[in-house]
């Protein structure tokens, strides 16, 4: 096989486990991220239900200040009636002392639902936090973890690092310069196997006749489809 080919070989090999530390990392702190986002979605939870509590509190409030009112209202209204002298002032003021009665029925029946949405609120909010501190301190044992195994990564990426820049060193410029700019458009694959006539980057089939000279492996070949450069190998004969 030519040399060119054998060395761009083992560069792809390079890089793609050098893509492989990348993966591996940002699934690490991806693990880390997740669990932040999970404790920052908590505490926006805690966060509306404080508001919602405050809203209630002051609906409460609201509604104890009209509760308060009609009463006073009801014990004027009841004063009055030892004065009034005719009935349809009579008439008037008790109709004025139920409309405050029924008002005072339905404020209380508010204050008590709010009273229980108020409870329940707390309640959840308290589990959330509950939940948060939990998380908080998994969060601080992850980080730590993942961190260590970040840098066991980053310290193997660092020798195969090295080996890539011996490897570079041994290629033309040119080829090195058609290789990098490949890398970069082929996520990472710049260098693929043909199989049965078939591009293993691209999936597609190669006209034969030039099929037959990347099996000689003499000159470097690209493949038609997506120009990733291409080499053949032969099968290795199943063991007995």
């Amino acid at each position: 096989m030519n040399e060119d080919i054998v060395k761009l070989i083992a560069l792809q090999e390079v890089d793609s486990e050098i893509a492989g530390f990348d993966r591996q990392v940002n699934e690490k702190k991806q693990v880390i991220t997740d669990r932040t986002q999970s404790i920052t979605d908590k505490e926006l939870q805690i966060s509306q239900s404080s508001q919602k509590s405050e809203d209630l509190t002051q609906q409460h409030n609201e509604i104890t200040a009209q509760l308060e009112d009609a009463q006073i209202m009801i014990k004027e209204r009841q004063n009055k009636m030892m004065l009034v002298q005719t009935s349809r002032e009579h008439q008037a003021l008790l109709k004025e002392i139920e409309e405050n009665k029924k008002l005072i029925k339905e404020s209380e029946e508010r204050l008590l639902l709010i009273m229980e949405q108020t409870e329940k609120l707390e309640n959840e909010s308290q589990e959330l936090q509950n939940i948060c501190k939990g998380e908080k301190e998994i969060l601080d044992e992850e980080t730590i973890k993942v961190q260590k195994q970040i840098d066991k990564v980053n310290k193997r990426r660092t020798k195969v690092a090295d080996k890539r820049g011996k490897l570079s060193s041994k290629l033309k410029p040119n080829i090195l310069k058609r290789y990098n700019l490949l890398l970069a458009k082929k996520s990472g694959v710049a260098v693929v196997q043909t199989i049965n006539g078939v591009c293993q980057g691209c999936y597609m089939s190669i006209p034969p006749q030039q099929f037959n000279v990347i099996r000689k492996g003499e000159t470097m070949n690209l493949c038609p489809t997506c120009h990733r450069i291409l080499y053949y190998k032969e099968k290795e004969p199943e063991a007995v």
